[in-house]
């Protein structure tokens, strides 16, 4: 007994030293934690005077060029171009710093701060997005495939409907923090998430009348070619960007979209077919839907909703692939001229 005790008294003057020095250590943390938010907020601020002294600057720069002389011309240039520089520079530094959420992440998960300090987490993340938006698109063929052509039933058709709005409406989360994190996706193929998960949301909604049927069938196979080519578009574009990182061509955080960009056109313009292929297919969906309206037994709003959702769809596609497709051919233009 007295062996016994002597060892239970052996032990716990190890854990109290242990518990000791776990208490230094979570001391030392806070206090270097403390130091990285005030280094965190010193860095914002500076960056914020250098951005508001560039743009006084580059307006001051603008009026000087109008009436430099030709010797002034090339220095004028070359600051502008370096000004360029050092706002990318700035980019990648504020990718590690907070940032103010924007007014969707605000409504979706209020005032919380997304920046992922490392860049570990950031790759982290963006590869788990991927990897979501690669494993839904196959789910999400394989449902509108079973419903297409195995199961009519109106209840598994709210089921498919329902993801649809739950993958769209974390999709536009995720990218949020993602652009939070330093990824530069933006402009319409942001906006293209916001619209799918409006149309995906009315099409839950639809009763199951008579136009709802007259419709199913090929909103079911537009699905189903809309998320074939989605996961053609993943494995292509990821690979691109694969090759396009390791030259330092590209951003470590860019993202594979579900149109054609730029850097696409590296052995992936087959692709063009199958997108303007969907594009016009979301234009005979909403001429369908018009059409529709003027069906005497059409009663419901959800139709005519669906009409202008396909349609805005069209648009915004088929006009950023035409405009990427210009701007390269004016790129190629303009090596010739200077060749």
């Amino acid at each position: 007994m007295a062996r016994g005790g002597e060892q239970w008294r052996s032990d716990w003057e190890q854990l109290t030293a242990d518990y000791q020095q776990i208490q230094d250590m979570h001391k030392l943390y806070k206090q270097q934690l403390e130091e990285m938010i005030k280094l965190q907020n010193s860095c914002l601020c500076s960056i914020e005077r250098q951005k508001k002294k560039f743009k006084e600057l580059s307006k001051s720069l603008k009026q000087c060029s109008r009436s430099a002389r030709a010797g002034e011309v090339e220095g004028l240039k070359l600051i502008q171009e370096m000004m360029k520089e050092r706002q990318n520079v700035f980019f990648e530094m504020e990718a590690f710093l907070p940032k103010k959420n924007g007014l969707y992440l605000n409504l979706v998960l209020g005032n919380v701060n997304v920046t992922l300090l490392s860049k570990q987490a950031k790759f982290a993340y963006k590869d788990e997005y991927e990897k979501f938006k690669l494993y839904l698109t196959i789910i999400l063929l394989l449902i509108s495939f079973t419903c297409r052509f195995l199961l009519n039933s109106r209840v598994i058709d709210s089921l498919f409907n329902f993801l649809l709005v739950w993958y769209y409406c974390t999709l536009t989360i995720r990218e949020g923090i993602l652009v939070n994190n330093g990824s530069r996706i933006k402009g319409w193929w942001v906006f293209h998430h916001y619209v799918s998960a409006f149309l995906s949301g009315v099409m839950l909604t639809w009763p199951d009348y008579l136009m709802y049927q007259m419709f199913r069938n090929q909103f079911l196979s537009y699905s189903m070619y809309q998320n074939f080519v989605q996961f053609l578009q993943y494995y292509y574009q990821s690979g691109s960007l694969y090759r396009l990182r390791a030259l330092g061509e590209r951003h470590n955080m860019d993202l594979t979209v579900e149109g054609f960009q730029f850097w696409m056109w590296r052995g992936l313009t087959f692709l063009l077919p199958f997108l303007f292929f969907g594009h016009f297919w979301q234009l005979s969906n909403a001429i369908t839907l018009f059409r529709l309206t003027g069906h005497p037994d059409c009663k419901e709003w959800q139709v005519l909703m669906c009409g202008f959702a396909f349609l805005v769809l069209f648009l915004g596609n088929f006009l950023t692939t035409v405009r990427v497709i210009y701007q390269k051919q004016k790129q190629r233009e303009g090596k010739v001229k200077s060749l």
